[in-house]
């Protein structure tokens, strides 16, 4: 089984991409651990898909037939392989065992489970085995198929869904047929007051393990992603005060009672890089307080959504203006680093 590799990472930082997150990091291993299906509850912009890639890098070498259905070499279960047809195999790396749906009112249960191939059917007839082209879900056998933002596909797809979760099988209908389906399922999951998100029945719920994602534990754990994870300009040097005062006030935001909707570490990556760029553009090569305040509208205006009783007042503009005056006044007076 799958989970049997996850063992070895007792007492270890398994998920070496991800900073900070500790308890949900210890959260995901013990359910890898018992081959339990996995959904990351979170905000956009924290992480949740870079885990997911994370546990890929942890999956050893596997060989595998070289057919649609990952058989093993020792226990083929596709009609292929079954025939004896297929006889290349192949190794795939761990991050090559990553199969992503990207969850959508457009997906069917086609991109899921597969559908006839017309131009094998024509050779084989309509019902026969070898006219199934298999889809995703197959293509993630032996591996980890990644269900990005499941509760934004519609309820045909969870129903699909409800079988392979359960039994690691799925039944093609028109065949009379159980296909295996062997991975580990990990889905993400936006807050339900997120737009265009489906409301997930009670049956599909009850097949996974809820493992809710935060914001960054503290400003030096956000200052480490910023830095390493960001597109960023060596050339220009972004000083540490300043940039202890910009995720500092992207922090404040995230407590702000008048928000509804907070600013991601994508809104933090995002004001650090557009400062650099704007510092490029002024033939600076150190950014200044101007080079952040150009890009605040830009970068976060749209990432934060104002109460009713605040934006029939202000736009989030002066809204983020007036906050930003605040917080640098209370720094100041605080004897902080900013400059």
């Amino acid at each position: 089984m799958l989970s049997e590799t996850f063992k070895q990472f007792k007492g270890k930082d398994a998920f070496v991409d991800i900073y900070g997150q500790e308890e949900a990091k210890r959260q995901i291993l013990s359910a890898l651990i018992m081959n339990r299906h996995i959904v990351l509850v979170g905000p956009p912009g924290i992480g949740k898909t870079t885990l997911a890639r994370n546990i890929t890098k942890l999956l050893p070498e596997i060989k595998l037939n070289d057919c649609n259905f990952h058989c093993l070499p020792d226990k083929p279960f596709c009609p292929e392989c079954k025939k004896g047809i297929t006889t290349k195999t192949k190794i795939l790396k761990g991050e090559g065992r990553f199969v992503r749906v990207q969850g959508s009112p457009d997906l069917t249960v086609e991109d899921l489970l597969g559908d006839i191939d017309p131009i094998k059917a024509m050779k084989f007839g309509p019902l026969a085995v070898e006219s199934f082209t298999p889809g995703k879900i197959f293509k993630a056998n032996q591996g980890v198929l990644f269900f990005d933002e499941l509760n934004r596909a519609p309820e045909k797809i969870q129903n699909a869904l409800l079988q392979v979760l359960e039994e690691g099988k799925a039944t093609i209908g028109s065949y009379d047929l159980d296909i295996e389906a062997n991975f580990i399922f990990l889905a993400t999951m936006n807050p339900e007051d997120f737009a265009a998100t489906e409301k997930l029945s009670e049956v599909l719920l009850d097949r996974f393990d809820f493992v809710f994602i935060k914001y960054p534990e503290t400003l030096e754990i956000e200052k480490k992603i910023v830095k390493i994870k960001s597109e960023t300009l060596k050339e220009i040097v972004f000083p540490e005060k300043l940039l202890n005062i910009t995720l500092g006030f992207i922090r404040s935001l995230r407590n702000n009672e008048n928000l509804e909707r907070v600013p991601s570490v994508r809104a933090s990556m995002g004001l650090y890089e557009r400062a650099q760029s704007n510092a490029l553009l002024s033939n600076r090569k150190e950014v200044i307080m101007e080079d952040i305040l150009e890009a605040f509208n830009s970068v976060i205006s749209h990432r934060i959504r104002l109460k009713p009783s605040v934006k029939y007042i202000m736009n989030s503009k002066d809204f983020l203006s007036k906050e930003f005056n605040k917080f640098k006044e209370t720094a100041e007076k605080e004897g902080s680093d900013y400059p």
